[in-house]
């Protein structure tokens, strides 16, 4: 079996005790962004599975996308992450 070379960890614990590999992001095409697929990226990162710099690159999303994503998953959880939610969670 081939094994792609990557750098950092294949897979990390989260804190629920479950693991997180790279298998379990979204793929580097991904276009439809939706709630789950948001959260499995910002879990990635925070849990090192890949650097903030990795992601943006793979994903082709901007430092304040993500920056947002981050700040509403922290205040409002999962669910602020929907795009219909947008409008009930944003900081005006």
């Amino acid at each position: 079996m081939f094994l792609k070379k990557v750098e950092g960890p294949r897979a990390v614990t989260l804190p629920d005790g479950s693991v997180m590999t790279r298998a379990d992001l979204p793929p580097p095409d991904t276009r439809r962004w939706v709630a789950s697929r948001k959260a499995a990226v910002i879990r990635g990162v925070l849990y090192g599975l890949m650097t903030q710099e990795e992601a943006l690159r793979t994903y082709d999303i901007s430092a304040d996308e993500f920056a947002e994503w981050v700040g509403l998953a922290a205040e409002h959880g999962e669910e602020a992450l929907k795009t219909t939610a947008l409008q009930k969670y944003r900081q005006l």
